[in-house]
């Protein structure tokens, strides 16, 4: 054991500067522009939209998700050595969770409520209302709550088996034990696999609607393909590597003793796991930006925010 220890030593240098640099480019991008994206679908919600309850609710888990990340950058910056209480840690562990897998769910929302306005307009109406809507949301906000809350009664702080310095890691310890891999299996399945599967059969569906449909004109059709082909690459770059190396972690780690290949997963692991950080920049972008209404209102606020400084400096010259 002592010998294993001495081979492999780990100084957690690629996350020291990886997670820094990754996670604070997201806060300054992803912060206000989920802002903006939350006043967008919260006017369009008061209009009875019942798309904008879903893309409020995506908002506010990648909202949430931002502002945790200071401590996450803390974390990283020492060399992943969790400095503060246990309790904060399950507390983070679980906000983190509850964004991976909220997203995934109300992008999945998305996708279905888009798939019947195009694709059976005329079929289904009650499923297309703001009540139901608030209704779903609610649900995956209660089910996601609970898949994760088993993240608050496990211990989740963990002494680093690779590293001399005695660092204390925060959930994503290694190798993984049995209950973590079993519980990583669930969320692949079900907060991966299923959404994605979703969003693949839906929007390949409203394609093919737009594709032969004569009265869409070329250009729209052209626009159609490349936000399709933009929201699944999304999905697919943010989510798709964390969990092909979550689910090869799953099955290896819990019975491997080779130190070597359990750190080097690990790290390959905490690469994919910063990617996912960036679908807190990718969602309000394709979701919100690219509707027309809700960049009608983004743009209002803008002009609000621009002339109310005009109007008051206007004013006090004109008191002067």
């Amino acid at each position: 054991m002592d010998n294993n220890t001495v081979e492999c030593h780990d100084d957690h240098t690629l996350d020291k500067y990886l997670f820094p640099f990754v996670y604070s480019i997201v806060m300054m991008i992803s912060i206000p522009i989920n802002c903006i994206s939350l006043y967008a679908s919260c006017i369009q919600v008061r209009k009875k939209n019942e798309l904008a309850v879903y893309i409020f609710s995506l908002s506010l888990a990648d909202l949430l998700y931002s502002l945790i990340l200071p401590l996450w950058i803390d974390y990283a910056w020492h060399g992943d050595d969790w400095r503060f209480s246990a309790s904060l840690c399950q507390i983070f562990a679980f906000l983190m969770y509850m964004n991976f897998y909220t997203s995934t769910a109300f992008l999945a929302c998305i996708s279905i409520d888009r798939y019947l306005a195009l694709v059976h307009p005329l079929k289904l109406q009650f499923l297309r209302t703001r009540r139901f809507s608030l209704i779903v949301s609610m649900i995956v906000w209660l089910l996601e709550s609970i898949f994760n809350s088993v993240i608050l009664v496990y211990k989740e702080v963990f002494n680093d088996p690779c590293n001399f310095t005695n660092h204390t890691l925060c959930y994503d310890n290694y190798p993984l034990e049995r209950w973590q891999a079993n519980i990583n299996l669930f969320r692949i399945c079900s907060g991966y696999l299923v959404p994605l599967t979703i969003i693949m059969f839906c929007y390949h569906k409203i394609y093919q609607v737009v594709r032969y449909n004569q009265a869409t004109v070329d250009e729209e059709k052209k626009k159609v393909r490349k936000l399709i082909l933009s929201i699944t690459v999304s999905f697919i770059v943010c989510f798709t590597p964390y969990h092909v190396v979550l689910l090869i972690r799953s099955i290896k780690e819990p019975s491997n003793t080779d130190q070597h290949l359990l750190l080097l997963m690990y790290k390959v692991y905490r690469i994919t796991q910063a990617l996912t950080s960036l679908n807190c920049i990718a969602d309000p972008i394709l979701y919100c930006f690219v509707s027309e209404t809700a960049r009608t209102e983004i743009v209002s606020l803008l002009r609000c925010c621009l002339k109310c400084p005009k109007s008051q400096r206007y004013q006090s010259k004109q008191n002067w």
